[in-house]
């Protein structure tokens, strides 16, 4: 079994930072891309960073120049730098990750997510 556990959120004020990370575990092989997506109240879950497994990234428009995503394969963890915060960032934050098992499935996997709420 494989899990990935987020962490990191919480309360901040407009303008503040936060950083994400998630932890992948279980019968892990390797893992390919990782991602963290973020789901408001009443709208659809969207991409906000994603980063392959060579390093290479990509951000939605909306946070292009705030966030920064990163990863420490050693570790199987990715990370989101969160930076100027705005309320419209407000959402919960899932991780997820492209991993092949020992026993041989490439699966997608998600985290539980973890709250992010920025004041204004």
């Amino acid at each position: 079994q494989v899990q990935l556990v987020e962490s990191g959120g919480g309360l901040v004020q407009a303008g503040g930072s936060l950083r994400l990370s998630c932890a992948a575990s279980g019968t892990i092989f390797s893992i390919n891309a990782m991602a963290w997506y973020r789901q408001a109240p009443g709208k659809q879950r969207e991409l906000v960073a994603g980063i392959t497994s060579g390093g290479s990234t990509n951000y939605a428009d909306s946070v292009k120049g705030r966030f920064t995503i990163s990863r420490d394969n050693a570790k199987n963890t990715v990370y989101l730098q969160m930076n100027s915060l705005k309320p419209e960032d407000t959402a919960v934050y899932y991780c997820n990750g492209d991993i092949i098992t020992t026993r041989g499935p490439r699966l997608i996997y998600w985290g539980q997510g973890t709250q992010v709420t920025v004041s204004s």
